[in-house]
Formats: structure tokens, C-alpha cells, sequence
């Protein structure tokens, strides 16, 4: 066993991260395929436990403290820096240290380990306070919602597992605007997911599709581009662009951009006509996700009166392989359906949504392992 364990090892040293992934998904079917009824119902029936407990540890900071120190940390070390009763603080680290999060070295002594370190970042502390402080109570309602409407598909944003749970009609993102420390996790969480991973600039050839362009011409507008991370992303990937990079949000987002040379961030609704005419390219991030057909749709068709001859639209969104669809993206899909109402799509149900706004898709390109994040090229059916 040793040796097999030390030949995965070497396999995963200096692996790429596809063939990392892969190496995880195979020795977790071993994993399922090795359990019990009893293990089984162990992990599934206190999966919800895992979460929980390290937001508390994100509350004592524990994680920090840990990585902090050179040396294994007793408990009542930590207890008299946290505050907390040695007695409970010992029982939530052998819990942490049970699912892997911390490191136990002797009794009642802990040292940090890989997934600690992860945990002090600040962006993946929000992602635990998102899933656990907002979603997690709508994801508490979820059998009862479902139960309710008896098992429908549902596409009504305003009457979701998210309304029942916070007991409110608001829209969520509209919602979430009024709960300043949810949504400050929130933004940092949307920050934080795609740290060390590929960017959509990786794969799609950005600077051929900039070829030929008039000195008047806008290079890129991000439609409904939050505060501007991928306008800026991609200003410091071509910084000798002259072309104009403009982000677009509504007024309550856009007074929060992030000032950037090169870049302009303006106010605009995009169930409005898009009021920039003719750029090369027009850029939706993780925006289509978030709406029913009808109104992913209304978007499309306010940008596509918009386009000229040479215009293109890009996607920035989840592709969903037909069969064998990942965990990572599964439990996306299911979040946007509790929150939003929306879903994560499958390549047909994309080339299908293009049809109905009158798009075709040119090319797919993907740029994630297990999320399938893509670029979708597309231009009207008009020009082709």
C-alpha cells in the first residue's frame, strides 16, 4: 500500500492540472467504491457539518493562528489567544483535523496542513461565510420548495428557495445589496473562484480578433462587468492597445470600479439598448447563468442591434459536457437554481438559447477542467 501511495504521489508531483484533477476524480470513485451502508450513510448524512465548522474556525481565526506559528499549537494555546473554553475549542479542532483541514500532531496539539493555509486567504474564507451565512438557508428549504410546487421547473427569480428562506420578494442580487457584510463576502468569493486557474485570455486568440481595426473603433466592452476585473485583466494583457476597453454596470455597481488606465467604466442597464455601437467585441462574464431563456434573450437582442459587420459577442460562461458533468459544476447548477431561478447549460441548451436570440456560435472555447468555464464566439445568423 505504501508503494502505491508513494507511486500517486510521484504521478501528482509535477502534473498539470488536468491530469491533477484527473488523478483526484479516479481515487475518489476507489474511494466510493471501498464504502460501506455505514460509510456511506457516515459521509452523506454529516456532510453539512464540514462547512459549518470551518466557518467557526474562519470566526477564531484558528486557520491564521496555525499558519502562523512555526511550531505545533496546543490547545490551550489557541484557547488563550481565541478566548475560547479549551474543552470546546479541543473538540472542534479533532473534527477539523478529521476532514483534513488542520493537522492533529499529538494530543491536544495541531499544526497547520496544505488546506489550512488555503483558509487563511480571504477570498475562500468568503466563499465558506457565502455558502454557509446566505445560501445555506435556502438550501435548508430546498425539499420543502420543491415539494410545493411538485417538482416543476421553476424560472421566476423573485420565487425561489432564496425568497422562502430570507423571506423576501427582492430579487437576490437585489436582495443581497441590502446585507452589506453578505455581500461583501459575496464579492470577494467571485474574486477569489478562479485564483490559480486558466483565464478565458489563455485560450481565446484576443489579439487576432483586435487585427484591422479603425483608430475610432471600441476594442471591448464588458457588459455587466462588476467593478472591472476582466476590462483590467485584459488592458494589462495588451497594454498597447489605443483602442477604447469600457466596463458597463448599473449605477450602484459602477460607482465602485476600480480606477484603471485604459479603462472606462460607465452606468448601463443591459435590458436597455446598448448604447455603444459597433466594438469588436462584446463581453458577457458569468452573466447568461444567472437569467431563464426569456431573459438571457432580451440581453442578447439589446446588444445584438448594436453589432457592426465585424462585431463579435463572447460568452465568458459554464459549457456542460452532455454526460459525465463534474461535481464542481454540478453544485453550481443547483446553487443558481436555488438563488437565481437560472441553471448552468449544457452544449446543446447553448446552441439552442443562440438560435432563439439569432446567434450562431463560431467556435467553444474551454479554458477549465472541472467547471468547463468557455469562451462562446458568436455573431448574428445575419452575417453569416
Amino acid at each position: 500500500m505504501d508503494a502505491i501511495i508513494e507511486q500517486i504521489k510521484s504521478l501528482a508531483k509535477d502534473a498539470d492540472d488536468i491530469t491533477r484533477k484527473t488523478i483526484i476524480d479516479q481515487l475518489r470513485e476507489v474511494f466510493i467504491s471501498l464504502e460501506t451502508a455505514q460509510d456511506a450513510m457516515q459521509r452523506i448524512s454529516y456532510s453539512h457539518l464540514q462547512s459549518i465548522l470551518v466557518r467557526v474556525g474562519c470566526d477564531l481565526k484558528l486557520f491564521d493562528l496555525l499558519t502562523e506559528s512555526k511550531e505545533p499549537v496546543t490547545v490551550d494555546q489557541l484557547a488563550k489567544k481565541t478566548g475560547a473554553a479549551p474543552i470546546l475549542l479541543g473538540r472542534i479542532l479533532r473534527y477539523l483535523a478529521s476532514v483534513g483541514t488542520v493537522k492533529e500532531t499529538g494530543k491536544d496539539t495541531f499544526a497547520a496542513n496544505n488546506i489550512t493555509i488555503y483558509l487563511t486567504n480571504p477570498g475562500i474564507q468568503s466563499a465558506v461565510y457565502h455558502n454557509v451565512d446566505t445560501l445555506g438557508p435556502a438550501m435548508a428549504v430546498l425539499p420543502d420548495f420543491l415539494a410545493e410546487i411538485k417538482y416543476q421547473d421553476f424560472t421566476d427569480s423573485s420565487n425561489t428557495p432564496m425568497n422562502k428562506a430570507w423571506k423576501t420578494d427582492l430579487p437576490p442580487f437585489l436582495w443581497l445589496q441590502t446585507k452589506p457584510e453578505n455581500h461583501a463576502h459575496f464579492n470577494r468569493f467571485m474574486e477569489a473562484q478562479h485564483q490559480g486557474m486558466r483565464q478565458w485570455l489563455d485560450v481565446y486568440p484576443i489579439e487576432e480578433r483586435f487585427q484591422n481595426m479603425g483608430p475610432e473603433q471600441v476594442a471591448f466592452v464588458d457588459v455587466g462587468g462588476g467593478i472591472g476585473h476582466q476590462a483590467i485583466a485584459l488592458r494589462q494583457r495588451l497594454p498597447h492597445l489605443k483602442n477604447r476597453i469600457i466596463v458597463q454596470d448599473v449605477e450602484a455597481v459602477i460607482a465602485h470600479a476600480i480606477p484603471h488606465e485604459g479603462v472606462e467604466a460607465t452606468a448601463y442597464d443591459f435590458y436597455q439598448p446598448q448604447a455603444v455601437q459597433g466594438a469588436r467585441v462584446y463581453y458577457f462574464r458569468n452573466i447568461m447563468h444567472d437569467y431563464s431563456d426569456d431573459k438571457a434573450i432580451l440581453i442578447l437582442k439589446n446588444t445584438i442591434a448594436a453589432l457592426g459587420h465585424d462585431s463579435v459577442i463572447l460568452i465568458d460562461d459554464m459549457v456542460l459536457p452532455d454526460s459525465g458533468v463534474h461535481r464542481h459544476a454540478t453544485q453550481v447548477d443547483l446553487t443558481m437554481m436555488a438563488v437565481m431561478a437560472s441553471r448552468e447549460r449544457t452544449a446543446q441548451a447553448w446552441y439552442e438559447l443562440m438560435e432563439k436570440a439569432g446567434l450562431k456560435i463560431q467556435c467553444i472555447y474551454t479554458y477549465t477542467q472541472s467547471l468547463r468555464d468557455s469562451i462562446l464566439e458568436c455573431v448574428p445568423v445575419r452575417a453569416m
